[in-house]
């Protein structure tokens, strides 16, 4: 099961990124002076953070190990980056290095030096989210002498980029400092420029000058050219001592629409604090303002957001499509909005079973159709054994070496909830953590008659509240129909707490071979045998619409069909039609007058098509010249093969019988 990464705009924690090219090459190293060299490999440090020491995750087989180098099979630690002593039990890196560990799955960065020796963190000190440096102090810091600072470097003069490569030592190389640029949002400072060359490895160490002085803090490559960037060392020694800023420009947007919100990320506090309270300081403010980035999104967009708007109108009087796969409705660049096309793939499961996936924006949406021997208040009341559903039919992968190793269990969820959405809708929601690459899988699960329809996302750990928020606002684009054979319609019908509330209004009951009924405020029917087949395997699909109902915008059932089998051998369907409004343009006019009118194929005369027989007609509202209803319902009888005039007639007969219609 592939899952779709996070849109670029979004601010997260590219851990896998970073992680994969750790491994800075071993080049040759340029030549400082001798007497300064073992200086700079003292002051010098990798950033690093702890392995998960327990996998709750289960395998396919053994993982591979084997197969990565030496160093990084045996390491207890990730080595993320690189830092640097300034000043007694003062050390600076890239903020972004640190960041990995913000809410990090595995445990607290630290550095370690030349000889293996970790030494934990004890204080951040300053810290500038913006400028993307931190500084910080070590418990039971090392005796060493800082790097000396130089503040006012000549430009084309040598410079090296110093950083570790896993702890098999210090890596230098050098160029030139060739320019200085201004930072992108308002050029508030300028970037140093260098050519000597950088990887993620170096990212946090120092850029120091021909003497060996620090004159900058290597950061980030070039997107376009052969040149990295660092920043200033004298805007990190200038920087408000004891305090930690955040004042960056950024995007977001949600999967329902392509308008983007751009918001400013800008917040501070008081320093000194421990890792673990700066950590839990920096995600509260951060998720405080990823909240009120999507409320003002969806503020800004709140005329025209579904249900709102003209853009609203075609689907709020468009009919169900009876597929049980789920999509979401998106607003498209002519302001409609539409239901989401998709192209699932299946993957079969035992005793009928199956799963079927679609990437969907940024989630993979699911189809879980649970196998006869699970029941439907197992399949509800244990959540590990959804996923290990899932991951049998949309198995995920987990890459080692060259190989990609099948995941066959998460385990047990680490966070439940259940989330009531606009429409009144009940999900369930599951979190499992996986440590390994420090993300989150989190889990919508709508429950439904034959199993769940679901969204999906795999996260970095530090933005999980934000990708909650966007999936409990997704969850009110949420479109899908409720299919099941009627056993299936009984096990789900029990779990009263999960059903929608829609369903409350609506009674559905069955006695196999002997007679079947759909009961609610807008319509109801029933039949017998003697029209159709009713027992067990019978299959009754609600098509499920959003649509206007006295001024309110509901979510409701627009179509009702029972199929006689899967196979679609026989099936009965009354289907809800609504009077146009008119800002519609004329082909709603025209198929509503035919179905006002009775015209084919509402008149009542049977007709061929795709191997079936269909009668139908439109049902409890009488033909008038000057009748206006706003709603009328149509009702259809099909069956395979060619089939008489008066045995249609007398099947449609039948059903019109015990057709009652409670609104027009």
């Amino acid at each position: 099961m592939h899952f779709p990464n996070r849109q670029a705009s979004r601010p997260t924690v590219a851990w896998v990124a970073w992680l994969a090219l750790l491994v800075a090459p071993m080049l040759a190293a340029a030549t400082l002076d001798p007497a300064v060299l073992p200086k700079v490999q003292a002051a010098t440090f990798e950033v690093v953070v702890p392995k998960p020491v327990n996998d709750p995750l289960t395998y396919e087989k053994p993982l591979p190990l084997d197969q990565l180098p030496f160093q990084l099979r045996n390491d207890k630690y990730y080595s993320v980056g690189t830092a640097f002593a300034v000043g007694d039990n003062r050390y600076v890196t890239a903020g972004h290095v640190l960041a990995i560990g913000i809410s990090n799955l595995m445990g607290e960065p630290a550095v370690r030096d030349a000889n293996g020796n970790v030494y934990a963190i004890d204080k951040i000190t300053r810290f500038s989210l913006q400028e993307d440096f931190v500084e910080f102090t070590l418990k039971n810091a090392p005796k060493i002498a800082p790097l000396e600072v130089n503040t006012q470097p000549a430009m084309n003069d040598v410079v090296y980029a110093v950083g570790n490569a896993l702890g098999t030592g210090i890596v230098i190389r050098d160029g030139l400092y060739t320019s200085q640029t201004p930072e992108e949002e308002n050029g508030r400072w300028k970037w140093m420029r260098f050519s000597a060359a950088a990887s993620p490895g170096n990212s946090g160490g120092p850029l120091l000058d021909r003497d060996g002085k620090v004159i900058g803090v290597v950061l980030m490559k070039s997107p376009d050219e052969n040149l990295n960037y660092a920043l200033p060392i004298d805007l990190v020694l200038k920087a408000p001592a004891d305090l930690a800023v955040a004042d960056t420009r950024q995007l977001y947007q949600l999967d329902a629409i392509d308008d983007k919100h751009s918001g400013t990320f800008k917040a501070q506090f008081p320093l000194p604090k421990s890792f673990a309270d700066f950590s839990a300081t920096f995600q509260k403010l951060y998720d405080a303002y990823v909240d009120q980035q999507l409320h003002d999104l969806l503020a800004e967009n709140a005329d025209t957001m579904f249900p709102k708007g003209s853009g609203s109108s075609r689907m709020l009087h468009s009919s169900s499509n009876l597929n049980p796969f789920p999509t979401l409705l998106h607003r498209n660049s002519s302001g409609t909005w539409v239901a989401t096309t998709t192209s699932e793939s299946k993957g079969t499961l035992p005793h009928n079973g199956y799963v079927s996936k679609a990437v969907v924006g940024n989630q993979l949406m699911f189809h879980l159709r649970k196998p006869d021997d699970v029941s439907s208040k197992q399949l509800y009341s244990d959540p590990k054994l959804v996923m290990d559903l899932l991951l049998k039919g949309a198995p995920l992968q987990r890459r080692v070496g060259s190989e990609q190793v099948k995941v066959t269990s998460l385990g047990k969820p680490s966070e439940e909830q259940t989330f009531t959405d606009a429409y009144q809708r009940h999900w369930q929601v599951r979190v499992w953590p996986m440590a390994y690459d420090n993300s989150k899988l989190i889990a919508f699960l709508l429950p439904v008659p034959d199993g769940y329809a679901a969204m999906v996302r795999v996260v970095t750990a530090k933005s999980a509240h934000e990708e909650m928020g966007d999936l409990k606002a997704l969850a009110n684009f949420f479109y899908v129909s409720y299919s099941g054979t009627l056993e299936q319609w009984k096990e789900y019908l029990a779990n009263t707490e999960l059903l929608p509330a829609v369903l409350s209004d609506i009674a559905i009951r069955f006695d196999y071979d002997n007679d079947f009924r759909y009961q609610s405020k807008r319509m109801d029917f029933s039949y017998t045998p003697a029209l159709q087949k009713i027992d067990k395997d019978s299959q009754l699909v609600l098509g499920m619409s959003y649509f206007e109902d006295h001024g309110k915008v509901v979510w409701d059932v627009s179509n009702v069909v029972v199929k006689s089998n899967i196979d679609n051998a026989e099936k009965i369907s009354v289907n809800r039609h609504i009077a146009p409004s008119d800002d519609l343009d004329d082909s709603y006019r025209n198929y509503w007058g035919k179905v006002l009118r009775r015209s084919h194929p509402d008149d009542g005369v049977p007709y061929s098509e795709n191997d079936m027989t269909y009668i139908g007609t439109v049902g409890g509202t009488p033909v008038s010249a000057d009748a206006k209803p706003n709603v009328l319902y149509t009702a259809f009888y099909g069956v395979d093969g060619p089939r008489p005039e008066d045995a249609m007639k007398g099947k449609l007969n039948l059903l019109l019988e015990k057709l009652q219609i409670n609104e027009h």
